[in-house]
């Protein structure tokens, strides 16, 4: 029986993102992940490089899955509070990702990341649909549409990173759970977006 390459690929993937995602790239042994996936760890060498190499796979391969969950064209900028509500809703189900891409910044500061070029290039479709939507008088021009791009995605994904700050702070709420957050979200982003 030939030996299935992608599968074995992908088993070592899937559990390399738990393993990443609860400690980080130097916490992180290539021991658990190749127990976790049931594949000798030789094989994370053979197809990953080292250990760093493996946390930038598994960091492209999150992304895209979130990029494909999510995308941004310029008839959905119109509406940018329901694009950070989906970005929240895909965060809620993958709170890992929000982990992973805290590690990243830990581990490499402000130094090239994997990918690096490929994912400046998504976030730059992402601009530009901010820009069209922008050009067609859909969305407000009050602000530079990279500005906008990068405060969605900070106000979406920081309920997830500091959960204790979203609680203390709106401790007087009546309902302070997941739909009052994404709601609040929602009320924030159309808010930095309406016309001055």
């Amino acid at each position: 029986m030939a030996w299935d390459t992608a599968r074995t690929r992908q088993l070592l993937l899937d559990a390399a993102v738990e393993e990443f995602a609860e400690h980080g790239p130097q916490g992180a042994r290539v021991d658990r992940v190749a127990a976790k996936a049931g594949v000798n760890k030789e094989r994370i060498y053979q197809y990953f490089g080292n250990k760093d190499q493996l946390f930038g796979a598994v960091l492209t391969q999150e992304l895209e899955r979130l990029a494909a969950a999510v995308p941004l064209d310029a008839a959905q900028a119109a509406d940018l509070g329901q694009y950070a509500g989906r970005v929240f809703d895909y965060h809620s189900s993958h709170p890992h990702l929000v982990r992973l891409l805290h590690w990243e910044g830990l581990h490499s500061g402000d130094a090239e990341v994997p990918a690096e070029a490929a994912r400046t290039a998504h976030y730059a479709g992402k601009v530009a649909a901010l820009a069209a939507a922008q050009q067609e008088g859909t969305l407000t021009r009050v602000l530079p549409p990279a500005d906008l791009v990068y405060a969605v995605i900070a106000l979406a994904g920081w309920w997830f990173s500091t959960p204790q700050l979203a609680r203390m702070i709106r401790a007087g709420a009546p309902d302070d759970g997941p739909a009052a957050r994404r709601e609040a979200l929602i009320r924030l982003v159309r808010a930095l977006v309406a016309e001055r």
